[in-house]
C-alpha cells in the first residue's frame, strides 16, 4: 500500500521558516519523481514545486522561487519541502504527491498518491 505523510507544518510569523517533510513507503521512491503542492482555504490546488527521482532537477512555481527549496533523500524514502521568508498568502495544507514518471515536469500532472497533507499558516 503506497502511503505518504506530511508533517512539520504550524503557525508561523511572516518571513519565518518551516521544514516540511514526507515520509513515504510502498513504492519504489528513489524511481518516482515527487512534487509538492498546496491548497488555500476555498481554493484548488496549487503545484508547488517538483524533484525528479535522482535529485538532478527540480522546478518551482513563481510564487515561490528563491524562498522555497525541494530535496530528497531516497536512503529514508522521504521529502523536504524548507520554506523561507513565509508570507501570509503561503497559508495553506501542504501535501505531497508520487508521480507516475521520473522527471521534474512543472504542473500537476502524473500525481497518482498523494498525502492528506500539513497545514502550515501564517500569522502575525
Amino acid at each position: 500500500e503506497v502511503q505518504l505523510v506530511e508533517s512539520g507544518g504550524g503557525l508561523v510569523h511572516p518571513g519565518g521558516s518551516l521544514r516540511l517533510s514526507c515520509a513515504t513507503s510502498g513504492f519504489a521512491f528513489s524511481m518516482s519523481g515527487m512534487i509538492w503542492v498546496r491548497q488555500a482555504p476555498g481554493k484548488g490546488l496549487e503545484w508547488v514545486s517538483s524533484i525528479d527521482s535522482s535529485v538532478g532537477s527540480t522546478k518551482y512555481a513563481y510564487s515561490v522561487k528563491g524562498r522555497f527549496t525541494i530535496s530528497r533523500d531516497n536512503a529514508k524514502n522521504t521529502l523536504y519541502l524548507q520554506m523561507n521568508s513565509l508570507k501570509p498568502e503561503d497559508t495553506a495544507v501542504y501535501l505531497c504527491a508520487k508521480r507516475s514518471f521520473a522527471v521534474a515536469r512543472m504542473g500537476l500532472g502524473g500525481m497518482d498518491s498523494r498525502g492528506k497533507g500539513t497545514l502550515v499558516t501564517v500569522s502575525s
